[in-house]
């Protein structure tokens, strides 16, 4: 076996482990609905395949090795159990076009689908975590039913464009990345802000919102000043060290998510 080929069995098994991880935590952060919705990972080095937990399995239940592996056809080439089709419907389209939604996780989570249930589900930067994600936010206005074909998962693609989290109004949200740690790190962090958001909605006060000038200078500081001091180290992204932790904790309680 070459290097090469090895390296590639590490990431694929590596992704494997993610994406299993993922759910596991969803459930640890009430980010599920038991069976329902879908977290999906494309396969390294494949352009035409990914991974999803055959439909029925808890969230609690998922492990690596029971990964269905589905092409963009919709069939499964590799594992056993039944494929949703609202899993491949949303999923293949929106991973297909393209390559910075390698991970996808669609979710009706309660506070952000709780916002995309309002008249005007458009965010206002009312703090420092908004001002963080808002312009990374795409808005499906348009509601025809359940995804259940090819067309409707192009649809919400072209409406993703460039963009890592989409609004679905009266259904959830979806939230991709190029990797589970980063597309997970961005689940995690909408949710806490929807649910802040919310609870300010709710005291009935008025609420203020930062300035455009404001938002820009988060953003610009979060993109181009480092995190970390000026050692001259390379490190790690936030995204990659928040999930590193998380999986470290579910090492201790739920190892047998890598099996």
């Amino acid at each position: 076996m070459t290097t090469q080929s090895i390296d590639l069995a590490n990431d694929i098994q590596g992704v494997r482990e993610d994406l299993a991880a993922a759910h596991r935590l969803a459930v640890w952060h009430d980010l599920t609905e038991g069976i329902y919705n879908h977290l999906t990972a494309m396969v390294p080095g494949a352009t035409d395949r990914f991974y999803v937990p055959p439909f029925g399995l808890h969230w609690s239940e998922v492990r690596a090795s029971e990964l269905l592996t589905v092409n963009f056809d919709g069939r499964i080439v590799a594992g056993e159990g039944i494929l949703q089709r609202s899993a491949y419907c949303i999923h293949a389209p929106i991973h297909a076009a393209n390559p910075k939604h390698a991970v996808a996780l669609h979710t009706h989570m309660a506070y952000t689908s709780a916002l995309v249930r309002l008249e005007d589900q458009r965010l206002q930067p009312l703090g420092q975590t908004e001002a963080l994600l808002i312009d990374q936010i795409a808005y499906d206005d348009h509601y025809d039913g359940l995804a259940r074909d090819w067309a409707e998962g192009e649809r919400l693609a072209k409406v993703l464009g460039d963009k890592t989290i989409l609004f679905m109004a009266h259904h959830g949200v979806l939230v991709t990345g190029r990797t589970v740690a980063e597309a997970y790190d961005r689940l995690y962090s909408l949710e806490r802000y929807a649910r802040v958001h919310l609870h300010a909605l709710w005291t009935g006060r008025p609420t203020k919102t930062l300035s455009p000038e404001q938002v820009a200078k988060v953003q610009d500081q979060i993109r181009n000043t480092a995190l970390h001091d000026a050692s001259g180290k390379t490190y790690k992204p936030a995204c990659q060290l928040h999930f590193e932790a998380l999986r470290r904790l579910l090492d201790k309680r739920e190892p047998d998510y890598t099996s």
